[in-house]
């Protein structure tokens, strides 16, 4: 009984520090959120943070799985009913993170910094490889696991390039997030006629709306996940 105590007290404080650090990185970015910060934001000694999760990174790497859920989950919505393509949905889903990281600079910089970290972007590659796999396999059969994962390196880059440069009033988000895909699909080599289609699919949601929402559904989630 005492175990299972000391175990579900754990995953309390676990998820607690998950929400606090959510909110704190949002606010303050990653690079200036401080552990110390995030125990006294968790009402938890810094010591007891650094036994649960080992470092700023590590919590970084949980935040960044609730995230990449949070996308497909709400794209697989957007695109329900409307197609059965899956490369259509791939479109939509990049979308709306580069309208996420575009929405504040300290999301910018989250997910910056979630595609160059080690562990963070291992996390990355292994998630959306056996994505990229189910999405483009049918498109790309003569491909095998091994190099949807190269390609996911590949596209991963152009993600975090595209992400990290700020638009302005000539690189809008509409250019951006055309020349992304223009770029991902010659990647997986896409023919040219289906990519306008695919484009001009992508561009009928508000993902400005759709980006705040999703940032604030998934720091509810965490809120009322931390008060289990």
């Amino acid at each position: 009984m005492a175990n299972y105590r000391d175990a579900r007290e754990t995953e309390i404080i676990r998820k607690k520090v998950l929400n606090e650090s959510a909110k704190l990185f949002l606010k303050k970015g990653f690079a200036d959120s401080t552990v110390k910060e995030i125990s006294a934001a968790a009402d938890i000694n810094p010591s007891t943070l650094m036994y649960i999760f080992g470092s700023k990174e590590e919590i970084l790497c949980e935040l960044v799985e609730y995230v990449i859920r949070g996308q497909f989950e709400t794209a697989k919505k957007l695109v329900e009913g409307k197609t059965e393509d899956k490369i259509f949905f791939y479109a939509v889903e990049t979308t709306l993170q580069l309208y996420m990281a575009e929405s504040d600079e300290n999301v910018r910089e989250i997910y910056a910094t979630a595609y160059s970290m080690p562990k963070t972007s291992e996390i990355i590659q292994r998630t959306l490889t056996g994505k990229l796999e189910d999405i483009f396999g049918e498109h790309l059969p003569h491909l095998e696991t091994k190099d949807f994962y190269e390609l996911e390196i590949a596209s991963g880059g152009v993600m975090r390039g595209f992400m990290t440069i700020p638009c302005d009033m000539y690189f809008t988000m509409e250019r951006k997030v055309k020349r992304f895909l223009e770029t991902t699909f010659l990647i997986y080599r896409v023919p040219d006629e289906k990519i306008k289609k695919i484009i001009e699919f992508a561009f009928q949601f508000d993902y400005n709306s759709i980006a705040k929402n999703t940032i604030e559904s998934m720091l509810q989630f965490l809120e009322s996940d931390s008060l289990m």
